[in-house]
């Protein structure tokens, strides 16, 4: 009896250090948000010794999250989301009903920093420049620039939306046929686009580790925060601006909906006004809080946003099909034995849903545009051969079931031959004018050919060029976590746990970064 209790003991004191909660602790509010926020995690940590609740965030994309919302699946997981902004959320079928009281917290437009050199080069340090002067300065190749995904952070899409209304000088919504008319125009400005992403914090980092691009599209926040500094350029035709409104659901509970309005009068509070200012570089939404003079004193044009989901959606889907650089995406697919039965077959799922299977909205945008390259190198024991799709411009149909007929076939045997496959994805010949990313997927360790510290030194040995292109590392079964984090570090990628989720979940996630 006396050794059950001291075992019992022992449980209990573990679970407190481990800081293990129920999700259903009276003091702690469940939020549904997005990555911008996690700046905030040590300002938010306070709040349980401040005013005595405890926030627990849960991070996912943009469109992912409003899906969750929308479809009714936030309901019980989360009392609150917390995005960089609701517009698109509000434009899905029947979400409003699944929301209550929104507060807005903070401001951060979207603007384009470059850096000094470059701003005074162009003349964009001293004048007004409009998104057309941008744009014009993009098709002649004056400059290049990163930004993530629309179809997966919101600042790509609020940057999106943004360039489109000024290009066609919207009065009001942007409706379907002025992003026909505009695609031209938009084509000239993503021209010098180089880095992409899906959220704004990796972008921050790809592009303070490529020092051939001149600048990056990014919340004025993250640009703000850069270890070197960025001349930021408002144009002058206006921006979207995230209002980072945190949201309770319509589904709370009422002891939730306490929680919720003590957090969200103390996030406004003029101190933590202040804080949030100092600390994460974005500006204050309380009236009589005052504005540092580092943000200047020009008054924020804001850019009408799309009153319809479909129109939004169109937006999307016309970027990522015919307005952006194209891309060639390589998957180093693990084939190994280790893969055979429900491993393999989850791979395959995976690979379908890129090719149109999945039709929700981020699955959608997340399948094989049109214009990419798509190579597959199944491995085990050795390198399989590199097989290539490129998607047309125009009926993509017939590539895509070629695609999704070649992961059906995929089958399982054999050894594991990790580095020697990525030594082979890294060796195909580069394709001009694409961004470039590789997979590299997994379930066990490397029992083949050569080991990590081969590829470490084949890898620093390649063209400055090829060096460029990352390596986002899916982990999935037994594979080497230590070994796969060094290969993202190593290369500018990064790590996509499939372990706790799902494959699929896993590789749409990787399309924001490709």
């Amino acid at each position: 009896m006396r050794r059950a209790f001291a075992a019992l003991l022992l449980l209990l004191a573990a679970a407190c250090s481990s800081g293990a909660e129920s999700p259903d602790s009276p003091d702690t509010l469940r939020i549904l948000a997005g990555s911008e926020i996690k700046d905030l995690e040590p300002l938010l940590r306070r709040a349980a010794a401040e005013i005595g609740v405890r926030v627990k965030p849960a991070y996912t994309g943009t469109l992912d999250g409003a899906e969750q919302v929308a479809s009714g699946r936030a309901d019980g997981a989360a009392d609150a989301i917390w995005f960089s902004s609701n517009r698109y959320l509000s434009l899905i079928d029947g979400a409003l009903a699944r929301l209550s009281t929104q507060t807005k917290v903070m401001v951060s437009p979207v603007v384009l920093g470059l850096k000094p050199a470059k701003a005074a080069e162009l003349g964009w340090d001293k004048e007004a420049v409009s998104c057309a002067d941008i744009a014009e300065a993009a098709k002649a190749g004056k400059f290049t620039f990163g930004m993530t995904n629309p179809a997966s952070s919101n600042s790509g899409f609020s940057a999106l939306v943004g360039v489109a209304a000024a290009l066609s000088d919207a009065d009001g919504a942007l409706s379907a046929a002025q992003i026909s008319a505009v695609t031209p125009k938009l084509k000239d400005f993503f021209s010098a686009q180089r880095l992409t992403a899906g959220s704004s914090g990796w972008l921050a980092d790809a592009y303070g580790r490529d020092t051939s691009v001149d600048g990056m599209v990014n919340y004025e926040s993250v640009l703000m925060g850069l270890r070197e500094p960025v001349t930021l350029v408002y144009p002058s035709d206006g921006v979207v601006s995230a209002d980072y409104p945190l949201t309770l659901l319509a589904s709370a509970s009422e002891e939730k909906k306490v929680l919720y309005g003590r957090l969200t009068a103390w996030l406004r509070t003029p101190a933590v006004q202040k804080e949030i200012t100092t600390t994460t570089h974005r500006r204050p939404i309380v009236p009589g809080v005052a504005l540092d003079p580092r943000f200047g004193s020009s008054q924020l044009i804001e850019l009408p946003f799309p009153n319809q989901r479909d129109t939004a959606d169109l937006l999307i889907a016309t970027y990522l099909n015919q307005v952006r650089v194209r891309a060639h995406a390589m998957f180093v697919l693990d084939t190994s034995g280790s893969m055979r039965g429900d491993r393999l077959e989850a791979l395959r799922q995976a690979l379908v849903a890129l090719t149109g299977a999945d039709t929700s909205a981020s699955g959608a945008f997340s399948r094989f545009s049109d214009r990419e390259t798509v190579t597959m190198i199944p491995f085990n024991g050795t390198a399989g051969r590199p097989t290539a799709f490129t998607v047309p411009d125009r009926n993509p149909s017939p590539v895509l079931t070629q695609i999704r007929e070649f992961a059906e076939q995929l089958d399982a045997g054999g050894g594991t031959a990790i580095y020697d496959s990525l030594k082979a994805a890294y060796d195909q010949p580069a394709t001009p004018g694409h961004y470039t990313s590789i997979v590299l997927m997994t379930d066990g360790q490397n029992t083949n050919g050569s080991g990590y510290a081969d590829f470490e030194a084949y890898y620093r040995a390649l063209p400055e060029e090829r060096r460029r292109t990352p390596t986002f590392v899916v982990l999935f079964g037994e594979s080497d976590v230590e070994e796969m984090r060094a290969v993202a570090a190593l290369t500018g990628g990064a790590v996509f746990d499939a372990r706790s989720t799902s494959l699929s979940s896993a590789f749409k996630e990787i399309r924001g970064y490709q």
